[in-house]
């Protein structure tokens, strides 16, 4: 006779970080990085740096959604993505507001080391950061509720979080970073909209207006594809410099692969469309990242 043994409080806590979100947060790093090593100005430990708070501010945002989302009735037993361990009685709400705390303290204290090599604009930065994935979903006006949750991610954890890696080893931002910043935060943006349209009927319940709610699924579908192909889009204008930075290029059938899925599955089936989003944002960012190291050399 099988058994089924419950979760044990690690595998819980797992579950609240969505594993599965996190190679996103990896991938503007490894740009940003890559980016400094090529224009000779590679520093290691606020690499690392980078790279730790990127991590912890992606985890804590999945915790304040967690937790914020409970509260405002937009998880539900009907909803088809992975439990949520708040809604899910896993946790308690003050078990994750004390998750959410720890996790973007870590970050601040992560930030000030990176405060003190790249000053007040990597203060602003972080502080902006850590309230953004507050008010996504918390606050009296969540602008996740408002169909603007794709407009901060691409900002956030795309434009910023390569730009910002590469200013606290270069101290500075060129034209190609900015460039190259965009089609990260387009394939980063697409992980959301592929949540967005997994949830469009649970989210339209509880009144949470996302681009999916309020473009419908097919708009929601037409929206996906074109983030991706302003992603190749990009890296095609990046290629003007060197033809090494079409190695993105590379990662295309894994692209079509979530085209097509995100055109015809439903439900809980966009869950593995979710995952493979995320994979394809990191895949796409280490090529581009190999790209510009091999135009270096």
């Amino acid at each position: 006779m099988l058994t089924t043994h419950p979760p044990t409080r690690a595998q819980i806590w797992l579950l609240a970080a969505r594993p599965k979100t996190l190679p996103a947060a990896v991938g503007p790093v490894l740009v940003g990085t890559a980016l400094a090593f090529a224009d000779g100005h590679f520093a290691f430990w606020p690499m690392l740096a980078a790279l730790a708070g990127a991590l912890l501010l992606q985890i804590g945002s999945n915790f304040a959604n967690d937790y914020f989302d409970f509260f405002k009735g937009a998880d539900t037993h009907e909803r088809m993505g992975p439990t949520r361990v708040t809604a899910g009685g896993l946790l308690s709400p003050a078990e994750v507001r004390g998750g959410m705390v720890v996790v973007f303290s870590l970050a601040g204290l992560v930030g000030l080391y990176l405060i003190t090599v790249g000053g007040w604009p990597i203060l602003a930065l972080g502080a902006s950061a850590i309230v953004a994935a507050l008010l996504y979903s918390g606050g009296p006006l969540p602008y996740g509720y408002y169909g603007l949750g794709e407009f901060f991610v691409f900002l956030f954890f795309g434009v910023a979080a390569v730009a910002g890696t590469y200013y606290v080893q270069a101290l500075t931002v060129t034209p190609q970073v900015w460039l190259a910043s965009v089609p990260v935060g387009a394939l980063i943006t697409g992980v959301l909209v592929v949540n967005n349209v997994r949830d469009r009927t649970t989210d339209a319940q509880a009144n949470k207006r996302t681009l999916a709610v309020l473009l419908g699924e097919q708009g929601a579908r037409i929206e996906y594809v074109a983030l991706l192909v302003l992603a190749y889009a990009a890296a095609i204008v990046l290629a003007l410099d060197s033809l090494w930075l079409l190695l993105p290029f590379a990662s295309l059938p894994l692209a079509w692969r979530q085209v097509r899925d995100i055109r015809t599955q439903r439900g809980r089936a966009l869950n593995q469309t979710l995952a493979g989003t995320a994979r394809l944002s990191l895949i796409f960012s280490i090529l581009l990242s190999l790209g510009f190291i091999l135009t270096s050399l």
